[in-house]
């Protein structure tokens, strides 16, 4: 089933998405490089003008970083309001409340560090370079008490760690094509 684009709010879509993304302190050029999406993108995201034939994929990559919930852009263009997303202390409620079952399973700096208090900010798994199946769990925890600023340049640190981390995955790869592997 296809949307009736000519009925969606694509004006007030654009103006949700800029005022959300200035509240938080962010450029255009930040909000794309969290999101993992380009500025051009973002820019069409905020040109009240733009009535795309879908919904861009790149709106619910945008959205936990504007500080919504998944599904909050297509209820905007619906006439609703964005729902903001839930506190990532939450996320990290979650996580320690498993610690019963991650005890003998982890060593234990892990599982203290999993249950510290700090907000999550967020995970990867990533592909160990020159493996077959070994993977890297890393768990970004922010600083308690941290501003919303503070919060966005530590996810900006870490967009670009894991860009270098991934990296290492793309570099091997290249490596074992190029000795015919």
């Amino acid at each position: 089933m296809t949307e009736d684009r000519t009925k969606l709010l694509w004006p007030k879509l654009a103006a949700a998405v800029r005022a959300a993304r200035e509240a938080r302190g962010l450029s255009q050029v930040a909000l794309a490089e969290l999101a993992g999406i380009s500025e051009g993108t973002v820019q069409n995201l905020e040109d009240p003008s733009r009535r795309p034939a879908r919904i861009p994929p790149s709106l619910a990559k945008a959205e936990p970083h504007l500080g919504w919930a998944e599904g909050s852009g297509v209820a905007i263009l619906h006439g609703g309001e964005p729902t903001p997303a839930a506190v990532a202390h939450d996320a990290s409620a979650s996580l320690r409340g498993g610690r019963d079952r991650l005890r003998g399973k982890l060593p234990l700096r892990i599982v203290d560090e999993l249950e510290s208090d700090d907000p999550l900010l967020d995970s990867a798994v990533i592909q160990l370079p020159g493996t077959k199946g070994v993977r890297m769990t890393v768990v970004v925890h922010g600083q308690p008490n941290a501003t919303p600023e503070e919060i966005q340049e530590a996810l900006l640190a870490w967009r670009r760690a894991e860009s270098k981390l991934q990296g290492l995955t793309d570099d091997d790869d290249n490596a074992q094509a190029a000795n015919g592997a």
